[in-house]
């Protein structure tokens, strides 16, 4: 079994499959969505399959990336069940700042998505379906991209609720994926 060790104590099982899996899942989902999203924006290829409705061709793309989501939620959360949890993860004050982490990140998310609406939070521009003008209000105030920060903020805060460093390990990998989705979306 290989193990990062501190003081003879595993800090992430790496023999775990449920880890790489959970991994990859978080790799595809927005890898996946940006391709799908791009060639819908050159070729409308969804929107072909919807015989010419970009409206609903959207919505069959919000449902999907939402249904992987919470696939890659669940991954993310049987990847820490397998693995081992941390002493220093351990302190008192560790689930208040998880459960703040958690709280303040779907606050982000979830007012973003009701800022954007369905359309605007799924992607819609690439459909064709556009706001008519920015939005400036909360969360976008407080930062370009709630959405990926406030998920990233739950990760953590689950991963800190566990106590397992792979959930950090993963969290990071988030944020990284994250960044290079909004590389190619701004």
């Amino acid at each position: 079994m290989v193990q990062f060790q501190s003081s003879n104590q595993s800090l992430i099982d790496l023999s775990q499959r449920s880890l790489y899996i959970s991994a990859l899942s978080i790799a595809f989902n927005p890898t996946f969505w940006n391709i799908v999203a791009r060639r819908e924006y050159h070729g409308k290829t969804l929107t072909r399959l919807f015989n010419g409705n970009s409206q609903r061709a959207c919505y069959a793309l919000a449902l999907t990336i939402f249904s992987l989501g919470l696939f890659r939620d669940f991954l993310f959360e049987r990847a820490l069940r397998h693995q081992p949890p941390s002493p220093a993860l351990s302190q008192p004050f560790i689930p208040p700042l998880a459960y703040a982490l958690i709280v303040c990140g779907n606050i982000l998310v979830l007012s973003s998505t009701y800022a954007l609406g369905i359309t605007g939070t799924y992607l819609g521009d690439y459909f064709g379906i556009l706001m008519d003008e920015p939005v400036t209000s909360f969360p976008f105030n407080v930062t370009g991209a709630p959405m990926y920060y406030g998920s990233t903020m739950s990760f953590l805060g689950t991963a800190l609720l566990y106590g397992r460093p792979a959930g950090v390990l993963l969290t990071v990998e988030v944020l990284l994926v994250y960044w290079v989705a909004l590389s190619y979306e701004e």
